[in-house]
């Protein structure tokens, strides 16, 4: 069996510096909603979210709900700068929701920046983002998330549910890919 690890040119961020920031931006969530008398929703875009949200949603002290969509604006390792809707959110009761937007890392903004105006104009109170990482960098538009856990430079990177052709999420940690596993496709 193939060792994961193998493919990893460095460790980024370890397993304990990703839960000390799950743990701030849960505090901050908790700071900013404790007495908006709405529901919180958690809204996971699949599939890298899943692991950061998981971890938030075991750390936040008020009720939330979950829920998720699923998007695509990646070919590969390029954005192609258009967002598809695969999975979208269906509620009659948006107008009542402070809705926060839950993804594992922003980097090209296309995305994020879509999906708070989409969520917006559907009727949701309130739009929030909160991600893992940041590729401040990597911006092409003019979007900046509410709450950001760890801000990386411009490195390809797996683990904590971010992958590279479905692998690699499963490792515990935030890793440099090395070039060549990416590269020869």
């Amino acid at each position: 069996m193939h060792d994961m690890n193998e493919d990893v040119e460095k460790k980024l961020i370890t397993e304990e510096e990703l839960d000390r920031a799950v743990t701030d931006i849960a505090a901050r969530i908790d700071a900013d909603y404790d007495d908006s008398g709405r529901k919180l929703l958690l809204l996971g875009i699949l599939k890298g979210s899943v692991v950061f949200m998981g971890d938030l949603m075991k750390k936040i002290r008020r009720p939330v709900e979950i829920d998720f969509m699923k998007v695509s604006s990646y070919t590969g390792t390029l954005t192609r700068g258009r967002v598809d809707i695969l999975l979208d959110l269906r509620r009659g009761d948006l107008h009542n929701l402070d809705i926060i937007v839950v993804e594992d890392i922003v980097d090209s903004g296309n995305t994020l920046s879509y999906l708070v105006n989409y969520l917006k104009l559907k009727g949701a109170n309130s739009v929030r983002c909160a991600t893992m990482l940041d590729k401040p960098s990597r911006r092409k538009v003019p979007f900046t998330p509410d709450y950001v856990g760890i801000e990386i430079p411009d490195y390809f990177v797996v683990g904590y549910g971010l992958d590279y052709d479905e692998k690699y999420r499963t490792l515990p940690y935030v890793g440099v890919l090395k070039p060549e596993i990416y590269s020869t496709r």
